[in-house]
This record gives structure tokens, sequence and C-alpha cells, in this order.
């Protein structure tokens, strides 16, 4: 009976190391990440590894790219989370940001000013790993923020635990100093 194809569970093992693979933002099946140009980078990453030797170096270098940017994916929420629950947004965070397909701005007038701070951000403070392009999830957050009326308390609070140096040198977690 363990063998036969009538087996409901015979696959389970399998379903979800396939649902692992397409789950690009480390939440578990979760597919609507795909849409977005850096998902489809990420998920294209993927399928070429899938695709490749699990002996080869270019397998080996494929998982670690993939490994390495999922992590900074964790980072940059888990900065972005920090300032949120800062502001005290501490049971509306995960929900601020969370995107998906089916996310919507929510006034086509906020989409300049909600690019310009996204755009400040990504200069002025060291929020993104200088290796960051900018992604069009926290295009959607700044957007919830601005509604909310909270984008440039944001911002401020941005500056001010992730700051970059002076001569244009982002400030790394371990220079910093001990934030209220």
């Amino acid at each position: 009976p363990l063998c036969s194809n009538n087996n409901p569970y015979a696959s389970f093992g399998a379903t979800l190391a396939r649902d692992e693979e397409q789950n690009l933002w480390s939440t578990p099946h979760d597919v609507t990440h795909t849409e977005a140009d850096d998902d489809r980078v990420l998920y294209n990453m993927i399928v070429v590894r899938n695709q490749l030797d699990k002996d080869s170096e270019e397998w080996q270098k494929l998982n670690y790219d993939i490994y390495t940017l999922r992590q900074t994916r964790k980072e940059v929420r888990s900065r972005w989370k920090h300032i949120l629950e800062d502001l005290g947004f501490q049971k509306e965070a995960d929900s601020l940001l969370s995107v998906t397909k089916l996310s919507i701005i929510s006034d086509s007038q906020n989409m300049g000013k909600a690019r310009d701070i996204l755009l400040k951000l990504s200069e002025e403070t060291n929020i993104f790993p200088t290796s960051w392009e900018l992604s069009e999830r926290y295009l959607f957050v700044v957007d919830r923020l601005i509604a909310l009326d909270a984008a440039d308390e944001f911002f401020k609070m941005a500056s001010v635990v992730y700051p970059k140096k002076p001569n244009g040198e982002r400030v790394d977690d371990s220079q910093k100093a001990p934030q209220c």
C-alpha cells in the first residue's frame, strides 16, 4: 500500500520541497511574488539552478547566490519592520510589509511622492544594502505609509537608525550607536 499510487501522502514531501523552491520571499506556500522584476530574477535563478547537476560548480554558485539574495531580502524586511515597530505599528508591521500581486496603490497621486521617498531612503540611509536595486515591493509600503501620514516619520527614523557616513559610505550595523 505504501508504494501504490493510491497513497495520498506519497508525494507530500516532494510537494513541500517544490513549494519551498517557489517561495521567493520565504513565506510558506506563497507564490504570489513572481510578478515584480526582482522576483523574476530570483525565480529564473532557481529554475536555472534546478536544471544543473547538484555536484557541479555552477549549481553551487547559483545556490549560494540564491541564498545570499534571500538573506539580503530578509535583512531589508527586518530593517523596515524594526522601524515600523519603533513608530508604533507593532501589530500592523507585518501587514504593512505584505505585498502580493493583488496589492494596489491607494492613491495614484501618491505615486510620485512614494517614489521620491523611496529614492531618498536609498540615497540617504543604510536601510538598503549598497548593491540593492530598489524593489517595487517597497513602493507599495511607502504608499501605505503616505496614506497613514507616517512616511516622513519613517524617513526620519530610518535616517537615525540606519544613517550613512558623511562621505557617502554606509554605516554597518556594528558601527551604529545604540538606539532607543
